[in-house]
């Protein structure tokens, strides 16, 4: 018979609150212990002697308690369940990472193990939840990692938050105003005893002081130690063979030039996305914009071109987009989202704006992070079945593509980029249609700020184009506003 939800609420407050312990062995004060769980230190005393009959704690009256094996096995598969259920209702169902807590407190109870491991999959087999405490594996082990806080990592070094050990929804409101979420970077300036204050510098160049209180309670890893450990590691590895870590996410995704990255838009966020190529003289444009729907899973998105192909600027045919979220990423998995366009011929074809033809577009891209560099590749087609001629008869149009990419990240919010695409072009000629293949190759960069839950990004670079016997080269600036639209 499963535990109850009173029993597995006790292991899991006893769990979270040895852990915090100075020593390894020590008992967890029966005070401490009802005053975690909102009761008077007679009712938890009562339980924990139950507890203690099944095999589950050590319980020492009058000392404490602390849980058995059989007992940290439980109540890490209690807190596997609610930090999984957190993240899932962060990143699946849009939901605030403020919120989540109380939520997770209640169907931690109710989902079965068959469906926390399902989740488990889903969301790529993650390390930590949403507020950056360690997810337990399905046996029930618990990956710890000793951090530093605001009030003792070292001054003036850079820092990236890991963790924030206060789940108190107001609390953590106060961290995302302030840039301290887990993943963003700063530094400690100064420690103000007599202030009780701690004020910090983020990497925007924006100062701001926070108490002491809160400073505690925000995790920290120095990004200096880390560099050094990277060093000596490579140095070693002749002689040992570490674990390597896990790979720190990009905080600039799904904002590739001439490719597509395979991320839908989280929930409860859109993004707009402007880029303009100049070539021999000629101006070309396009704008999209990405909706979710409802969840990661769906998006919706429409783009609009617009050309001056050396007569008159004018707008060309517009696509209406659907992309499914197959494959989250995950260890030995890449992101996976095809998508399928409707082509519908808003451009004048006389004018060199469009085919003339509806039509359909596929694509189907792959996204793996390695460390520092995101790979991304490409596989697709624009199907024309009517695409009219001068002489009013029409072609049929096929013309597949490929394409690759490697993004390097040289700092969070400054990437290196190098492009690559092969087009084979099926165009409209004077009898029948020809083809020819075109090979682009670009570099460029991409650099961005995060101005609260919004993100601007913005970057260049210049194609170079070789197909017919001719050597293109053109110039390409970008630019995507990204923001929420609900809270």
């Amino acid at each position: 018979m499963p535990p109850s939800q009173t029993v597995e609420n006790y292991l899991k407050a006893i769990l979270l609150a040895q852990t915090g312990l100075p020593a390894r062995d020590g008992l967890v004060p029966m005070g401490q212990l009802a005053s975690a769980l909102g009761v008077v230190p007679g009712t938890a005393t009562t339980m924990v002697k139950a507890l203690a009959e099944s095999g589950l704690v050590r319980y020492e009256p009058y000392a404490g308690v602390r849980l058995t094996r059989a007992g940290e096995k439980l109540a890490a598969l209690v807190l596997r369940r609610h930090r999984l259920i957190e993240l899932f209702l962060v990143k699946v169902m849009g939901m605030n990472w403020s919120d989540v807590h109380d939520e997770a407190e209640q169907l931690e109870h109710a989902v079965s193990d068959r469906l926390i491991d399902r989740i488990d999959e889903m969301l790529g087999r993650p390390d930590v939840d949403p507020h950056g405490d360690p997810i337990p594996g399905p046996e029930g082990t618990v990956n710890r990692l000793d951090y530093d806080t605001l009030m003792t990592c070292p001054l003036r070094a850079q820092v990236t938050v890991r963790r924030v050990s206060d789940q108190d929804s107001d609390f953590l409101r106060f961290v995302e105003r302030h840039g301290l979420k887990p993943g963003e970077e700063v530094r400690v300036e100064e420690r103000d005893p007599a202030a009780d204050s701690v004020r910090l510098r983020s990497r925007d160049d924006r100062e701001f002081t926070i108490g002491a209180r809160a400073a505690s309670k925000v995790l920290v890893e120095t990004v200096r130690v880390l560099l050094l450990c990277g060093l000596l590691g490579g140095a070693a590895s002749a002689q040992t063979s570490p674990q390597p870590a896990a790979a720190e996410p990009f905080r600039i995704a799904d904002n590739s030039f001439l490719l597509e990255e395979a991320f839908n838009q989280p929930p409860g966020v859109f993004q707009n996305i402007f880029g303009a190529i100049r070539n021999n003289g000629t101006w070309a444009a396009s704008f999209t914009q990405e909706w979710p729907v409802l969840s990661q899973t769906h998006q919706l998105s429409y783009t609009l071109g617009w050309t001056d192909p050396g007569s008159s600027g004018g707008f060309g045919d517009t696509l209406i987009n659907y992309r499914y979220q197959a494959l989250m990423e995950g260890p030995g998995q890449p992101a996976f989202s095809p998508r399928v366009s409707v082509v519908l011929p808003t451009g004048d074809r006389s004018k060199g704006r469009g085919a003339g033809s509806p039509g359909l577009q596929f694509n189907l891209p792959f996204s793996k992070q390695a460390g520092d560099v995101y790979w991304h590749w490409n596989a697709g087609l624009t199907w024309l079945p009517r695409a009219e001629r001068s002489d009013d008869d029409t072609e049929r149009l096929v013309s597949p593509f490929i394409s690759a990419s490697g993004i390097i990240r040289i700092r969070p919010m400054f990437h290196l980029m190098l492009e690559s695409v092969m087009l084979s072009e099926n165009s409209v000629a004077d009898l029948g249609t020809s083809r020819d293949t075109l090979f682009t190759l670009s570099p460029g960069f991409r650099g961005g700020r995060n101005l609260g839950d919004h993100q601007l990004i913005v970057g260049l670079a210049a194609p170079i184009t070789w197909g017919g016997g001719d050597t293109d080269t053109a110039a390409f600036v970008y630019l995507s506003y990204e923001l929420p639209f609900k809270r």
